[in-house]
Protein backbone atom coordinates (compact mmCIF):
# COMPACT_ATOMS: atom_id res chain seq x y z
CA UNK A 1 0.00 0.00 0.00
CA UNK A 2 1.04 3.65 -0.34
CA UNK A 3 3.17 5.62 1.84
CA UNK A 4 1.38 9.33 2.40
CA UNK A 5 3.28 11.96 4.73
CA UNK A 6 0.64 14.79 5.61
CA UNK A 7 1.85 18.22 5.98
CA UNK A 8 -0.46 19.40 8.43
CA UNK A 9 -2.05 16.81 9.42
CA UNK A 10 -3.59 18.61 12.31
CA UNK A 11 -6.99 20.13 10.38
CA UNK A 12 -10.06 18.78 10.29
CA UNK A 13 -9.98 17.41 7.02
CA UNK A 14 -6.84 16.69 7.21
CA UNK A 15 -6.60 14.24 10.24
CA UNK A 16 -9.82 12.66 8.90
CA UNK A 17 -8.39 11.87 5.20
CA UNK A 18 -5.12 10.51 7.27
CA UNK A 19 -6.84 8.36 9.65
CA UNK A 20 -9.55 7.11 6.48
CA UNK A 21 -6.36 5.92 5.01
CA UNK A 22 -4.56 4.21 7.79
CA UNK A 23 -7.65 2.38 8.28
CA UNK A 24 -7.36 1.20 4.15
CA UNK A 25 -4.35 0.07 5.37
CA UNK A 26 -1.70 3.26 4.05
CA UNK A 27 1.10 3.54 5.62
CA UNK A 28 0.59 7.27 6.93
CA UNK A 29 2.88 10.00 8.62
CA UNK A 30 2.09 13.93 9.56
CA UNK A 31 3.83 17.00 11.23
CA UNK A 32 2.16 19.90 12.43
CA UNK A 33 3.14 23.11 14.35
CA UNK A 34 0.02 22.85 16.42
CA UNK A 35 -2.56 19.81 16.87
CA UNK A 36 -6.04 20.76 18.70
CA UNK A 37 -8.50 18.42 20.02
CA UNK A 38 -10.31 16.51 18.98
CA UNK A 39 -7.93 15.66 16.54
CA UNK A 40 -5.00 15.23 18.87
CA UNK A 41 -7.12 12.86 20.36
CA UNK A 42 -8.05 10.90 16.74
CA UNK A 43 -4.90 11.01 15.51
CA UNK A 44 -3.43 9.44 18.79
CA UNK A 45 -5.69 7.01 18.82
CA UNK A 46 -4.47 5.46 15.94
CA UNK A 47 -0.77 6.38 16.61
CA UNK A 48 -0.44 9.13 13.93
CA UNK A 49 0.17 11.63 16.32
CA UNK A 50 3.75 13.39 15.45
CA UNK A 51 5.98 12.63 18.35
CA UNK A 52 6.31 16.57 18.78
CA UNK A 53 5.35 19.98 16.91
CA UNK A 54 6.96 21.34 14.53
CA UNK A 55 8.02 20.43 10.65
CA UNK A 56 11.10 17.96 10.11
CA UNK A 57 12.43 17.47 6.84
CA UNK A 58 14.23 14.33 7.83
CA UNK A 59 10.48 13.03 7.35
CA UNK A 60 10.34 13.61 3.82
CA UNK A 61 12.38 10.88 1.91
CA UNK A 62 12.40 9.66 -1.47
CA UNK A 63 10.37 6.53 -0.59
CA UNK A 64 6.68 8.59 0.39
CA UNK A 65 4.63 7.74 -2.70
CA UNK A 66 3.12 11.47 -2.14
CA UNK A 67 2.53 14.64 -0.34
CA UNK A 68 -0.87 15.78 1.22
CA UNK A 69 -0.44 19.40 1.72
CA UNK A 70 -2.99 20.95 3.98
CA UNK A 71 -3.85 24.84 3.45
CA UNK A 72 -2.90 25.63 6.91
CA UNK A 73 0.91 25.23 5.35
CA UNK A 74 3.12 27.94 4.13
CA UNK A 75 4.71 27.82 1.04
CA UNK A 76 8.20 28.36 2.29
CA UNK A 77 7.46 25.21 4.78
CA UNK A 78 10.88 23.28 5.20
CA UNK A 79 8.86 20.38 4.56
CA UNK A 80 7.40 21.10 1.52
CA UNK A 81 10.79 22.88 0.22
CA UNK A 82 12.31 18.95 1.47
CA UNK A 83 9.59 17.54 -1.21
CA UNK A 84 10.09 19.83 -3.68
CA UNK A 85 14.13 19.07 -3.81
CA UNK A 86 13.22 15.25 -3.87
CA UNK A 87 10.77 15.05 -6.58
CA UNK A 88 8.45 13.90 -4.49
CA UNK A 89 4.77 13.75 -5.81
CA UNK A 90 2.34 16.38 -3.64
CA UNK A 91 -0.97 16.88 -4.26
CA UNK A 92 -3.78 19.27 -2.27
CA UNK A 93 -6.15 17.24 -0.54
CA UNK A 94 -9.04 17.27 -3.34
CA UNK A 95 -6.33 16.68 -5.63
CA UNK A 96 -5.82 13.15 -3.61
CA UNK A 97 -9.54 12.50 -3.56
CA UNK A 98 -10.02 12.61 -6.70
CA UNK A 99 -7.04 10.13 -8.07
CA UNK A 100 -8.35 8.12 -4.97
CA UNK A 101 -12.11 7.78 -7.00
CA UNK A 102 -10.95 8.74 -10.59
CA UNK A 103 -12.68 5.34 -11.53
CA UNK A 104 -15.78 6.10 -9.62
CA UNK A 105 -19.34 7.78 -9.99
CA UNK A 106 -18.27 11.25 -8.29
CA UNK A 107 -21.38 13.36 -6.78
CA UNK A 108 -20.34 16.68 -5.59
CA UNK A 109 -22.48 19.57 -3.85
CA UNK A 110 -21.70 22.87 -3.92
CA UNK A 111 -23.06 25.82 -2.95
CA UNK A 112 -22.65 29.07 -0.32
CA UNK A 113 -25.03 26.87 1.97
CA UNK A 114 -26.60 23.66 2.74
CA UNK A 115 -23.80 21.96 1.10
CA UNK A 116 -22.78 19.95 4.10
CA UNK A 117 -26.61 18.99 5.49
CA UNK A 118 -27.28 18.20 1.61
CA UNK A 119 -24.25 15.54 1.83
CA UNK A 120 -25.14 14.14 5.14
CA UNK A 121 -28.51 13.73 3.96
CA UNK A 122 -27.46 12.01 0.73
CA UNK A 123 -25.09 9.75 2.78
CA UNK A 124 -27.85 8.64 5.37
CA UNK A 125 -30.03 7.71 2.39
CA UNK A 126 -27.68 5.67 0.74
CA UNK A 127 -26.39 3.84 3.67
CA UNK A 128 -29.77 3.17 5.17
CA UNK A 129 -30.24 1.54 1.72
CA UNK A 130 -27.26 -0.67 2.13
CA UNK A 131 -25.40 1.02 -0.91
CA UNK A 132 -21.68 1.50 -0.68
CA UNK A 133 -20.11 4.68 -1.36
CA UNK A 134 -16.79 6.82 -0.33
CA UNK A 135 -17.23 10.20 0.85
CA UNK A 136 -15.78 13.56 2.19
CA UNK A 137 -17.98 15.47 4.40
CA UNK A 138 -17.46 18.70 6.38
CA UNK A 139 -19.29 17.56 9.31
CA UNK A 140 -19.40 14.69 12.32
CA UNK A 141 -22.17 12.93 11.43
CA UNK A 142 -24.41 9.93 13.55
CA UNK A 143 -23.34 6.33 12.08
CA UNK A 144 -19.99 7.43 10.26
CA UNK A 145 -16.57 7.11 12.55
CA UNK A 146 -14.49 9.78 10.22
CA UNK A 147 -15.37 12.70 7.86
CA UNK A 148 -13.84 10.81 5.05
CA UNK A 149 -14.61 7.53 4.18
CA UNK A 150 -12.59 5.72 1.30
CA UNK A 151 -12.50 2.33 -0.40
CA UNK A 152 -11.51 -0.25 -2.90
CA UNK A 153 -15.09 -2.02 -3.66
CA UNK A 154 -17.75 0.75 -4.06
CA UNK A 155 -18.73 2.43 -7.24
CA UNK A 156 -19.80 5.63 -6.10
CA UNK A 157 -18.01 8.51 -4.05
CA UNK A 158 -20.39 11.60 -2.62
CA UNK A 159 -18.24 14.95 -1.96
CA UNK A 160 -19.10 18.30 -0.26
CA UNK A 161 -17.69 20.37 -2.72
CA UNK A 162 -16.34 23.76 -0.91
CA UNK A 163 -15.46 26.82 -3.29
CA UNK A 164 -12.54 27.47 -0.82
CA UNK A 165 -8.72 27.21 -2.21
CA UNK A 166 -7.03 23.50 -2.17
CA UNK A 167 -3.57 24.37 -1.12
CA UNK A 168 -0.94 27.10 -0.79
CA UNK A 169 0.58 26.08 -3.87
CA UNK A 170 -2.77 25.72 -6.02
CA UNK A 171 -4.86 28.44 -5.67
CA UNK A 172 -8.07 26.57 -7.23
CA UNK A 173 -11.25 26.24 -5.28
CA UNK A 174 -11.44 22.44 -4.14
CA UNK A 175 -14.71 21.84 -6.01
CA UNK A 176 -13.15 22.44 -8.75
CA UNK A 177 -10.84 19.52 -8.69
CA UNK A 178 -12.89 16.60 -8.85
CA UNK A 179 -14.77 16.90 -12.16
CA UNK A 180 -18.57 15.34 -10.80
CA UNK A 181 -20.33 13.03 -12.48
CA UNK A 182 -23.82 14.31 -10.66
CA UNK A 183 -23.45 18.17 -9.26
CA UNK A 184 -25.93 20.13 -7.27
CA UNK A 185 -25.46 23.62 -6.59
CA UNK A 186 -27.87 25.05 -3.81
CA UNK A 187 -26.93 28.86 -3.91
CA UNK A 188 -24.84 31.52 -4.57
CA UNK A 189 -24.63 34.20 -1.98
CA UNK A 190 -20.75 36.07 -1.42
CA UNK A 191 -18.33 34.62 0.81
CA UNK A 192 -14.86 34.22 1.27
CA UNK A 193 -13.65 37.32 0.67
CA UNK A 194 -10.58 37.30 1.20
CA UNK A 195 -10.21 35.38 -2.24
CA UNK A 196 -12.90 36.46 -4.18
CA UNK A 197 -12.98 40.40 -3.63
CA UNK A 198 -15.90 40.93 -5.94
CA UNK A 199 -19.25 39.29 -6.20
CA UNK A 200 -18.56 38.45 -10.26
CA UNK A 201 -15.15 37.18 -9.31
CA UNK A 202 -16.83 34.85 -6.59
CA UNK A 203 -20.01 33.35 -9.05
CA UNK A 204 -17.27 32.35 -11.67
CA UNK A 205 -16.43 29.63 -9.29
CA UNK A 206 -19.84 28.42 -9.57
CA UNK A 207 -19.78 28.83 -12.99
CA UNK A 208 -17.11 26.72 -14.14
CA UNK A 209 -18.25 24.40 -11.10
CA UNK A 210 -20.85 23.44 -13.98
CA UNK A 211 -18.61 23.77 -16.56
CA UNK A 212 -16.27 20.90 -15.24
CA UNK A 213 -18.93 18.66 -14.83
CA UNK A 214 -18.12 15.39 -16.97
CA UNK A 215 -19.66 15.29 -20.08
CA UNK A 216 -23.31 14.00 -20.52
CA UNK A 217 -23.28 14.40 -16.95
CA UNK A 218 -25.98 16.75 -14.38
CA UNK A 219 -26.42 18.93 -12.50
CA UNK A 220 -29.25 20.04 -9.71
CA UNK A 221 -29.74 23.08 -9.07
CA UNK A 222 -32.40 25.31 -6.72
CA UNK A 223 -34.98 27.18 -9.14
CA UNK A 224 -35.13 30.09 -6.80
CA UNK A 225 -31.54 31.40 -7.49
CA UNK A 226 -31.67 33.54 -10.77
CA UNK A 227 -27.63 33.52 -10.77
CA UNK A 228 -28.00 29.26 -10.89
CA UNK A 229 -31.07 29.60 -13.22
CA UNK A 230 -28.39 31.64 -15.50
CA UNK A 231 -25.70 29.75 -14.90
CA UNK A 232 -27.41 26.48 -15.71
CA UNK A 233 -28.74 28.25 -19.19
CA UNK A 234 -25.61 28.12 -20.54
CA UNK A 235 -24.45 24.84 -19.83
CA UNK A 236 -24.38 22.41 -23.13
CA UNK A 237 -22.41 19.41 -22.45
CA UNK A 238 -24.69 18.01 -19.37
CA UNK A 239 -28.70 17.87 -18.28
CA UNK A 240 -29.45 20.54 -16.18
CA UNK A 241 -32.84 19.69 -13.45
CA UNK A 242 -33.97 22.66 -10.97
CA UNK A 243 -35.50 21.62 -7.81
CA UNK A 244 -37.45 23.80 -5.08
CA UNK A 245 -38.81 22.99 -1.51
CA UNK A 246 -40.38 19.67 -0.76
CA UNK A 247 -44.05 20.63 -0.01
CA UNK A 248 -44.62 20.17 3.69
CA UNK A 249 -46.50 21.42 6.78
CA UNK A 250 -45.73 21.99 10.37
CA UNK A 251 -48.22 20.37 12.97
CA UNK A 252 -47.74 20.60 16.82
CA UNK A 253 -43.93 21.93 16.38
CA UNK A 254 -43.16 19.36 14.04
CA UNK A 255 -42.72 19.56 9.88
CA UNK A 256 -44.22 16.60 7.91
CA UNK A 257 -43.26 16.14 4.14
CA UNK A 258 -46.19 15.99 1.49
CA UNK A 259 -46.27 13.05 -0.89
CA UNK A 260 -49.55 12.52 -2.19
CA UNK A 261 -51.47 11.26 0.56
CA UNK A 262 -48.51 10.72 2.70
CA UNK A 263 -47.30 12.77 5.64
CA UNK A 264 -43.73 11.71 6.28
CA UNK A 265 -42.40 13.12 9.59
CA UNK A 266 -38.91 15.01 9.95
CA UNK A 267 -36.77 15.08 12.86
CA UNK A 268 -35.21 18.66 11.16
CA UNK A 269 -36.96 21.75 10.32
CA UNK A 270 -36.62 25.22 8.37
CA UNK A 271 -37.06 26.07 4.79
CA UNK A 272 -33.43 25.34 3.77
CA UNK A 273 -34.13 21.91 5.22
CA UNK A 274 -36.64 21.59 2.76
CA UNK A 275 -34.71 23.04 -0.25
CA UNK A 276 -31.85 20.44 0.78
CA UNK A 277 -34.20 17.21 0.97
CA UNK A 278 -35.53 17.90 -2.49
CA UNK A 279 -31.57 18.11 -4.07
CA UNK A 280 -30.95 15.14 -1.83
CA UNK A 281 -34.06 13.49 -3.23
CA UNK A 282 -33.13 14.34 -6.89
CA UNK A 283 -29.52 12.93 -6.29
CA UNK A 284 -30.30 9.69 -4.65
CA UNK A 285 -32.92 8.92 -7.98
CA UNK A 286 -29.95 9.31 -10.28
CA UNK A 287 -28.19 6.75 -8.01
CA UNK A 288 -31.20 3.97 -8.35
CA UNK A 289 -32.95 4.81 -4.97
CA UNK A 290 -37.01 5.20 -5.13
CA UNK A 291 -39.20 7.45 -3.50
CA UNK A 292 -40.47 5.00 -0.91
CA UNK A 293 -36.88 3.84 0.28
CA UNK A 294 -36.18 7.84 0.34
CA UNK A 295 -38.69 8.70 2.55
CA UNK A 296 -38.17 6.06 5.27
CA UNK A 297 -34.55 7.32 5.30
CA UNK A 298 -35.04 10.74 5.22
CA UNK A 299 -37.56 10.45 8.18
CA UNK A 300 -34.63 9.13 10.56
CA UNK A 301 -32.27 11.90 9.72
CA UNK A 302 -30.94 14.31 12.47
CA UNK A 303 -28.82 16.41 10.60
CA UNK A 304 -25.22 16.91 10.67
CA UNK A 305 -22.76 18.55 13.97
CA UNK A 306 -23.43 22.27 13.95
CA UNK A 307 -26.32 22.39 12.23
CA UNK A 308 -29.42 22.97 13.90
CA UNK A 309 -28.23 20.98 16.76
CA UNK A 310 -30.40 20.58 19.79
CA UNK A 311 -27.36 21.03 22.87
CA UNK A 312 -30.28 20.65 25.02
CA UNK A 313 -34.26 20.62 25.19
CA UNK A 314 -37.19 20.66 27.87
CA UNK A 315 -40.93 20.53 27.20
CA UNK A 316 -41.36 24.76 26.65
CA UNK A 317 -36.91 25.63 25.94
CA UNK A 318 -34.55 24.04 23.33
CA UNK A 319 -31.16 25.59 22.38
CA UNK A 320 -29.85 24.98 19.24
CA UNK A 321 -26.67 25.42 17.70
CA UNK A 322 -25.65 26.31 14.64
CA UNK A 323 -22.57 27.05 11.93
CA UNK A 324 -24.72 29.96 10.04
CA UNK A 325 -21.87 32.89 9.73
CA UNK A 326 -22.81 34.24 6.20
CA UNK A 327 -25.76 36.67 5.87
CA UNK A 328 -27.94 34.43 3.83
CA UNK A 329 -27.19 31.28 6.73
CA UNK A 330 -27.93 33.89 9.35
CA UNK A 331 -31.14 35.15 8.00
CA UNK A 332 -32.88 31.40 6.90
CA UNK A 333 -31.42 29.66 10.38
CA UNK A 334 -33.17 32.61 12.44
CA UNK A 335 -36.51 32.23 10.44
CA UNK A 336 -36.50 28.91 10.71
CA UNK A 337 -36.50 28.53 14.48
CA UNK A 338 -39.03 31.03 14.35
CA UNK A 339 -41.41 29.67 12.15
CA UNK A 340 -41.25 25.98 13.83
CA UNK A 341 -42.14 27.56 17.21
CA UNK A 342 -43.85 30.59 16.47
CA UNK A 343 -45.44 30.60 20.18
CA UNK A 344 -42.02 30.89 21.55
CA UNK A 345 -39.39 33.82 22.44
CA UNK A 346 -36.64 33.52 20.21
CA UNK A 347 -33.24 35.10 21.60
CA UNK A 348 -30.43 34.47 18.86
CA UNK A 349 -26.84 35.34 19.48
CA UNK A 350 -24.37 35.18 16.86
CA UNK A 351 -20.46 35.45 17.01
CA UNK A 352 -18.41 37.21 13.43
CA UNK A 353 -15.69 35.06 13.31
CA UNK A 354 -15.13 34.67 9.50
CA UNK A 355 -12.45 37.15 7.65
CA UNK A 356 -15.57 37.63 6.03
CA UNK A 357 -17.42 38.70 9.15
CA UNK A 358 -15.01 40.84 10.73
CA UNK A 359 -14.07 42.90 7.46
CA UNK A 360 -16.42 46.39 7.87
CA UNK A 361 -16.84 46.65 4.62
CA UNK A 362 -18.51 43.75 5.07
CA UNK A 363 -21.12 44.53 7.99
CA UNK A 364 -23.71 46.14 5.84
CA UNK A 365 -24.68 42.13 4.15
CA UNK A 366 -26.16 41.67 7.47
CA UNK A 367 -28.23 43.93 7.31
CA UNK A 368 -31.82 42.92 8.97
CA UNK A 369 -30.33 39.38 9.00
CA UNK A 370 -31.76 38.44 12.97
CA UNK A 371 -34.60 40.89 12.53
CA UNK A 372 -36.59 37.37 12.97
CA UNK A 373 -35.62 37.06 16.54
CA UNK A 374 -37.33 38.71 19.67
CA UNK A 375 -33.76 39.55 20.91
CA UNK A 376 -30.87 39.50 19.22
CA UNK A 377 -26.78 39.98 20.18
CA UNK A 378 -23.63 39.79 18.33
CA UNK A 379 -20.77 39.10 19.60
CA UNK A 380 -16.60 39.14 18.42
CA UNK A 381 -13.43 39.24 19.70
CA UNK A 382 -10.98 41.73 18.96
CA UNK A 383 -8.12 39.53 19.39
CA UNK A 384 -9.65 37.45 16.42
CA UNK A 385 -9.88 40.59 14.42
CA UNK A 386 -6.21 41.26 15.26
CA UNK A 387 -5.12 37.93 14.41
CA UNK A 388 -6.86 38.01 11.59
CA UNK A 389 -4.70 40.52 10.22
CA UNK A 390 -8.00 42.94 9.88
CA UNK A 391 -8.97 46.59 10.34
CA UNK A 392 -10.24 46.92 14.11
CA UNK A 393 -14.18 47.41 14.46
CA UNK A 394 -16.11 48.78 16.54
CA UNK A 395 -19.66 48.05 18.40
CA UNK A 396 -21.39 50.63 16.49
CA UNK A 397 -20.51 49.76 13.28
CA UNK A 398 -21.52 46.02 13.74
CA UNK A 399 -25.22 47.50 14.97
CA UNK A 400 -25.16 50.22 11.76
CA UNK A 401 -24.11 46.82 9.86
CA UNK A 402 -26.74 44.34 11.34
CA UNK A 403 -29.81 47.17 11.44
CA UNK A 404 -32.03 44.81 13.82
CA UNK A 405 -33.97 46.91 16.34
CA UNK A 406 -32.74 46.67 20.03
CA UNK A 407 -29.25 44.70 18.97
CA UNK A 408 -26.96 44.36 21.75
CA UNK A 409 -23.30 43.71 20.24
CA UNK A 410 -20.30 42.81 22.56
CA UNK A 411 -16.82 42.17 22.75
CA UNK A 412 -17.39 40.11 26.14
CA UNK A 413 -18.51 36.23 25.88
CA UNK A 414 -18.45 35.51 29.30
CA UNK A 415 -20.58 38.75 30.40
CA UNK A 416 -22.80 37.59 27.19
CA UNK A 417 -23.82 34.15 28.24
CA UNK A 418 -24.07 35.65 31.98
CA UNK A 419 -26.69 38.02 30.95
CA UNK A 420 -28.37 35.12 29.08
CA UNK A 421 -28.46 32.96 32.47
CA UNK A 422 -30.64 35.56 33.83
CA UNK A 423 -33.20 35.44 31.71
CA UNK A 424 -36.41 33.77 31.89
CA UNK A 425 -36.59 30.53 29.70
CA UNK A 426 -40.03 29.09 29.55
CA UNK A 427 -41.47 29.19 26.79
CA UNK A 428 -38.41 30.34 25.38
CA UNK A 429 -35.76 29.17 23.00
CA UNK A 430 -31.77 30.03 22.06
CA UNK A 431 -30.25 30.47 18.52
CA UNK A 432 -26.02 30.26 18.81
CA UNK A 433 -24.34 30.77 15.82
CA UNK A 434 -21.10 30.67 15.15
CA UNK A 435 -18.03 28.94 12.62
CA UNK A 436 -16.32 29.78 16.06
CA UNK A 437 -16.72 28.86 19.90
CA UNK A 438 -17.74 31.70 21.50
CA UNK A 439 -14.20 32.50 22.69
CA UNK A 440 -14.37 28.73 24.37
CA UNK A 441 -17.08 28.34 26.45
CA UNK A 442 -18.98 25.49 27.07
CA UNK A 443 -22.28 25.64 25.02
CA UNK A 444 -23.25 22.20 25.99
CA UNK A 445 -22.93 23.01 29.42
CA UNK A 446 -25.08 26.37 29.31
CA UNK A 447 -27.21 24.47 27.37
CA UNK A 448 -28.03 22.16 30.44
CA UNK A 449 -27.74 24.65 32.63
CA UNK A 450 -30.69 26.90 31.32
CA UNK A 451 -33.00 23.84 30.42
CA UNK A 452 -32.07 21.82 33.66
CA UNK A 453 -31.33 18.41 31.75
Amino acid sequence: MMKIHFIAIGGSAMHNLALALYKKGFTVTGSDDEIVEPSRSRLAACGLLPEAPGWFPAKITAGLDAIVLGMHARGDNPELVRARELGVKILSYPEFLYEQTRDKIRVVIGGSHGKTTITSMIMHVLRESGMAFDYMVGAQLDGFDTMVGLSNDSRIAVFEGDEYLSSPEDRRPKFHLYHPHIGVLSGIAWDHINVFPTFENYVDQFRRFAELIEPGGRLFYFNGDPLLREIAAAQRHITCTEYQAHPAEVRGQQTFLISGDERIPLRIFGEHNLQNISAAQAVCHALGVGDERFYQAIGTFTGAARRLEVLAENSTTAVFRDFAHSPSKLKATTRAVKNQFPGRRLIACMELHTFSSLKKEFLPHYHHTMNDADEAYVYFNPHTVEHKKLEPITSEMVSEGFGTPGLRVTTDAEALFATLETKRWENANLLLMSSGNFNGLDLHGFARKITGE
